[in-house]
């Protein structure tokens, strides 16, 4: 289940680290990277986003209707933590500190730290064309101008499960995704 303050965080977190701004492509590929290596490393992703192949590479949908302004933000989400694009970059906009970040946590932000030292130097073209090459991302195919969508248990597999271990690991995920709306209802 999709969580925006967290994804926000997460957002927050990368352009902390670039000087406050960052094109927006450069983020959504770092935030892909993120998600993807906490699934490697404790089987779910850190935003509970959905994953889609465009064509410059893996998106988090709900993340990318945020950062486009398609979607309202909720109290505490997105719209307090990031600007508004303009000139295909975004800013964080609050004071952005260990304490601040108080929806992820300490597994994550390590996630997000080596994401960023293995990434964070990299332009925004850079880090597509890292995102597009099968030998890293091979879950992105290209969508030929169009879209479509990136099962997590794709991503599973690309991080070298078997099809029944990815298929158990999506299940979970689907799982906790159940349970959490349920609880939020």
């Amino acid at each position: 289940m999709f969580q925006e303050q967290k994804a926000a965080q997460v957002a927050a977190f990368f352009l902390q680290r670039e000087g406050g701004r960052m094109p927006h492509l450069k983020l959504m590929k770092l935030m892909y990277l993120a998600d993807r290596e906490a699934m490697r490393e404790h089987g779910f992703p850190i935003t509970g986003d959905r994953f889609v192949a465009m064509p410059h590479g893996p998106v988090l949908s709900l993340t990318l209707s945020h950062i486009d302004g398609d979607v309202e933000s909720s109290a505490e989400g997105w719209d307090s933590w990031i600007s508004d694009k303009a000139d295909h970059c975004v800013e964080v906009i609050r004071r952005v500190d260990r304490d601040a970040l108080d929806e992820l946590s300490d597994a994550d932000i390590a996630v997000l730290q080596r994401v960023w030292d293995t990434f964070g130097s990299m332009d925004k073209w850079q880090i597509r064309d890292y995102t597009h090459d099968p030998r890293h991302c091979p879950e992105w195919r290209d969508p030929q101008g169009s879209s479509h969508a990136i099962r997590y248990r794709d991503v599973f597999r690309a991080l070298g499960m078997s099809v029944a271990e990815a298929n158990a690991a999506q299940a979970e995920i689907e799982a906790q995704s159940r349970l959490a709306r349920q609880l939020s209802a």
